[in-house]
């Protein structure tokens, strides 16, 4: 009878397990190398069927999405100087005319201010009420900390008419910091939650050191709590922002111009003679690289923030 490990896996085991991975792996990544390839393809390669796998790489899609462009017929056309740059001579190849940028740069901008700003106010705002959480005694806390949970149990549609008013009588709707304040009012129960989590494994005995050696309560949370909670709050940061950053239903509901974010405003993209889907792609594309940036510089604390505080001592 042969030895085996209950802890190590055999050959065969990890063989079946990297499989699977990749398989996923693929499953997962090429809706996203759809998108990305599509942004590079022409409008009419980009609904060509069957789909074209092979292509010639066009940025079309890319010039559409920062443009806005105006039909001209051949004699406007030939009457034109030459074209000053190698984008407009792409329009150009279309029979059309730069009429001036589009309006994708303010939405995106808008977005990087709706959605850093909000997941900062949560992490900031969560990480206090944590702490208190954590720390002292609180009346009705088991209560409180349920309530707070339920918030994230109730779908959007079901406060969308109530937020609407509400922020219609505060003079909220399409401004920044009313999708600020309603992204972060979402965000908090999560962030209490999972920081909560960190907090409670922190051993009280360190900040009880620093209260002795002369800290105040804040200077012990500021620079024993805080560094050891820094795993905690990057996930969480993370979880908060893909909220944020993704967030459609109340983006449609309370934006129109002046704060309308990405995400409403890319199926708007259209083209001559319907949906210009190159240039939808192209800003699905540029719209998932902050947060993909954002992620990968926190990844290492990404599955340690997952899992610590799972296992209680």
């Amino acid at each position: 009878m042969s030895s085996y490990s209950i802890t190590e896996p055999s050959s065969r085991q990890k063989w079946a397990a990297g499989t699977l991975v990749i398989i996923y792996a693929v499953i997962t990544l090429l809706p996203l190398v759809w998108i990305l390839t599509t942004g590079f393809k022409s409008p009419v390669d980009a609904i060509a069927y069957p789909p074209k796998v092979l292509f010639e790489p066009s940025l079309e899609g890319y010039v559409n999405l920062f443009t806005t462009r105006t039909r001209v017929t051949p004699e406007q056309l030939e009457s034109l100087p030459p074209a000053a740059s190698w984008y407009e001579q792409i329009v150009r190849n279309r029979d059309m005319v730069i009429a001036g940028p589009s309006r994708y740069g303010e939405r995106f901008l808008n977005s990087v201010i709706i959605g850093f700003g909000s997941t900062f106010l949560s992490v900031f705002l969560g990480t206090l009420a944590a702490y208190a959480f954590s720390r002292f005694k609180v009346p009705m806390k088991d209560d409180l900390l349920f309530f707070i949970l339920s918030t994230r149990m109730m779908p959007p549609i079901a406060v969308a008419i109530p937020i609407f008013l509400m922020f219609r009588t505060l003079g909220l709707s399409d401004t920044h910091l009313g999708m600020i304040l309603l992204y972060t009012a979402v965000n908090i129960s999560l962030a209490v939650w999972l920081l909560k989590g960190f907090i409670d494994e922190i051993p009280r005995e360190y900040e009880e050191a620093a209260l002795i050696d002369g800290y105040t309560r804040f200077q012990a949370f500021y620079k024993v709590v805080l560094p050891q909670a820094a795993t905690g709050i990057a996930s969480t940061a993370i979880f908060c922002l893909i909220f944020s950053w993704n967030e459609y239903a109340f983006a449609v509901l309370l934006t129109s111009g002046t704060a309308q974010t990405a995400p409403p405003f890319i199926p708007t993209i259209i083209g001559v003679g319907g949906q210009d889907w190159p240039a939808v792609a192209a800003g699905a594309t540029l719209f998932l690289v902050p947060v993909m940036v954002f992620t990968i510089l926190l990844r290492k604390h990404l599955l340690r923030g997952i899992t610590f505080g799972a296992v209680r001592k």
